[in-house]
């Protein structure tokens, strides 16, 4: 009978990453105007490739869906906590939380997999120039959207499935400000050797994109060292300056929370510091993407105006 009441959790609570009372007002108000400066920067990108029909090209269509999964994926995890600090609770229900490790790990992966399109995007314009329009065509790019959907539902659907399958506790406390896959399967009374492999395999399984980060980066810097004029290689890199850019951001700062996490047990701090790549650096991509780029900065003004 113990067991059968373990398995009858019906919320979590997520302590944040305060549990200062007076902190809380300051952690709203900041994660309110991030989130606010990401939905709409991110928004304003992809409304101006939109309108513009100069960008409606490769590159401009990988930045836009990148955008629209970087709104979807801030908006997984800011909404809930900014909810339950202004109504002062850290209830999240078993179904509400299930449901948001599932799209936070859906996003996150489709970030992942869009940045690695992209940078075989700007591998095939550096280094294949000449057959860029014919390799590059639109039924291709609409291909490698669609397979990076589904290759991110699936291990996402699968990580989210199985831990209906685990048993809980009555109190049920997650030291996040969401529910974090790793952090609700470490608070299971039940055995997680299933949910264990299955992180291994999807931990794997995103290591492919980076792998094919680095491989593309690598021949496009072995193609611009191959370039004779100064000005060739300036041209050659600033086209993919921002993309470089956001990467860098992006694995950089995930890397280094969970090598951190390894490091640490400290679960508070791992929180505080997740909080770089899973709020600031889709509020910065906008910023990069727009500050160097004159094709963006000149559609964001027509669409303004």
């Amino acid at each position: 009978m113990e067991s059968r009441n373990q398995t009858l959790v019906v919320e979590f609570l997520l302590l944040g990453l305060s549990e200062d009372p007076e902190l809380q007002p300051l952690i709203f108000i900041l994660f309110l105007s991030v989130y606010l400066v990401t939905v709409s920067g991110n928004l304003l990108i992809v409304l101006a490739i939109l309108s513009d029909p100069h960008l409606h090209t490769p590159m401009y269509f990988f930045l836009a869906n990148l955008s629209m999964v970087d709104i979807c994926f801030t908006s997984t995890t800011i909404p809930k906590m900014l909810v339950n600090i202004q109504m002062q609770s850290r209830a999240i229900s078993y179904a509400g939380c299930t449901t948001q490790m599932f799209f936070f790990l859906l996003f996150g992966d489709l970030d992942d997999f869009l940045l690695a399109v992209m940078a075989y995007d700007r591998f095939v314009a550096i280094c294949h120039p000449l057959h860029y329009s014919v390799i590059m065509n639109p039924h291709l790019c609409v291909q490698l959207v669609l397979v990076c959907w589904i290759i991110s539902v699936l291990p996402a659907f699968l990580n989210s499935l199985l831990v209906l399958r685990l048993s809980f506790c009555t109190h049920v406390a997650i030291p996040h400000f969401f529910c974090e896959l790793n952090q609700v399967i470490n608070r299971a009374c039940s055995d997680t050797f299933l949910n264990d492999l299955m992180m291994y395999f999807a931990t794997v399984l995103g290591g492919g994109p980076l792998a094919g980060i680095l491989y593309s980066y690598s021949k496009i810097v072995y193609s611009i060292c191959a370039i004779s004029s100064a000005r060739g290689k300036y041209k050659a890199f600033s086209t993919c300056a921002s993309h470089l850019s956001v990467v860098s951001l992006f694995y950089g700062t995930a890397l280094g929370v969970y090598l951190s996490s390894t490091a640490t047990q400290n679960s508070h701090s791992t929180a505080a510091a997740s909080v770089i790549y899973t709020v600031v650096t889709p509020m910065l991509n906008p910023f990069i993407y727009s500050l160097r780029n004159n094709d963006i900065q000149r559609a964001l003004t027509l669409l303004i105006t």
